[in-house]
């Protein structure tokens, strides 16, 4: 029998290792090709790697837990020897490295090249779509039942025999780069007493991941939070007029977020260095303004979608990028390249009707910006016959960010420009 090796595979464009999380099989069961074989994660994302091949499962190399670098070797399969093919790996940067049969990698790259997309597609089901003439949009469009939106054998076996309508697009969006917290010493642990009725609750792995993070940002920058309250009356009754034509004529819901993103693009794109990293004694100015949108999920933990070029996306497409990463963010399908790459981030603590907060940095980025609820206040304002106290929107926007690279005059001027924009939005503006 031919011994076939399973890969660790490549699922981001940055991203280097992955903790394997389940293993689907034992040693010595019998796989059918396009099976599960075991889950892995990258950061906050899970996916679940299958079988390219058919046969005996040999040897699993590592076990839960293990990080593995990406194009390691995790697992030895026995194939059958019906496939004079068995054996031969091939390369494709998001799947495992495997020849499935007699067709070719080449030919199943001749008719859909599948480096374009961004979504996993096991070699079986790339093989059944080279062989049935179905084309990488036609991929794209089936809802995959696999974790993540994972298309699967029966979902592409379905499409082609019955052509289901149940088929909705995927986006991708463009290559991240994840950023793994530098290693640093363990805290010292502080003793802690328990009571009789108290409960104790196992931290999960994304929770421990967001706690490692935190606490590497605060030991890395020193952190620095300015504050400043604008008066977004204008922003506000403009939205309240267009909302439901921006609806009908884009079909997005508009929200305060993408105002604010816009606002925010264009202050990074005046202020380059705070939209920049530290390596070293180095400052990297970042070329994309990619933002982060921090989401709170309904597990209670956080992940923070990135909107890549967002100052070169007009208000409807940052309005449909934001819903889009946010609905899927909240049901667990984001892809790992959607969660990298950050230059910037933004936090909106108005979303649980805060006033303001102090947000700490996302690294390796060197600023974080936070929205506050927009509520109704008296305000003096000038008048030709004088100051009147009259009734204006107004909301707290803060910024943290890195004293290293950014001094007062720099967060404060950033910090009062985005309120600028906000604040002068033109209220005749056309949808």
């Amino acid at each position: 029998m031919s011994e076939f090796k399973v890969m660790m595979p490549k699922m981001g464009e940055s991203v280097q290792e992955a903790t394997i999380t389940k293993w689907f099989v034992n040693e010595g069961d019998k796989i059918e090709e396009d099976a599960l074989l075991f889950e892995i994660a990258t950061e906050k994302v899970d996916s679940e790697i299958p079988s390219p091949v058919e046969g005996v499962l040999k040897k699993i190399l590592f076990g839960v837990d293990s990080v593995v670098p990406v194009g390691e070797v995790v697992a030895l399969i026995d194939t059958t020897e019906e496939d004079e093919n068995d054996g031969i790996e091939i390369s494709q940067q998001t799947v495992v490295q495997a020849k499935v049969n007699d067709t070719s990698a080449e030919s199943t790259e001749s008719k859909a090249n599948f480096s374009k997309s961004s979504r996993f597609y096991s070699p079986l089901v790339k093989s059944i779509a080279s062989k049935e003439n179905v084309t990488l949009e036609e991929l794209e469009l089936i809802e995959g039942s696999g974790l993540n939106g994972r298309v699967q054998k029966k979902d592409i076996l379905a499409y082609i025999e019955g052509k289901t309508d149940k088929a909705q697009p995927t986006t991708g969006i463009g290559p991240k780069v994840i950023e793994k917290p530098k290693e640093t010493p363990p805290p010292a642990k502080v003793s802690v007493s328990v009571g009789a009725e108290d409960r104790i609750i196992e931290m999960d792995r994304v929770r421990k991941l967001i706690a490692d993070h935190m606490v590497n940002s605060v030991k890395t920058a020193p952190h620095v939070t300015n504050f400043v309250e604008a008066d977004v009356t204008n922003l506000v009754l403009w939205r309240e007029k267009v909302k439901n034509e921006f609806q009908n004529k884009f079909g997005q819901k508009l929200t305060y977020m993408p105002l604010f993103t816009e606002a925010v693009a264009t202050a990074l794109r005046e202020s380059p260095m705070v939209n920049a990293s530290i390596d070293g004694d180095n400052i990297i100015i970042r070329s994309k303004v990619n933002i982060g949108i921090a989401v709170a999920k309904p597990d209670g933990n956080l992940i923070v979608p990135v909107i890549h070029n967002a100052d070169q996306k007009n208000l409807a497409g940052l309005a449909g990028s934001l819903n889009d990463l946010a609905d899927r963010a909240r049901n667990n399908k984001l892809t790992p390249d959607e969660i990298s790459g950050g230059t910037f981030s933004i936090s909106n603590f108005g979303t649980f009707r805060n006033s303001f907060g102090t947000p700490i940095i996302n690294q390796p980025q060197v600023a974080i910006l936070a929205t506050g609820s927009i509520e109704k206040k008296p305000a003096v304002m000038e008048t030709p016959t004088g100051d009147a106290i009259v009734v204006r929107h107004k909301m707290f926007l803060s910024l943290s960010y890195d004293h290293r690279i950014v001094d007062g005059a720099l967060g404060g001027a950033f910090l009062r420009r985005v309120a600028d924009l906000l604040e002068e939005f033109d209220i005749n503006r056309k949808v």
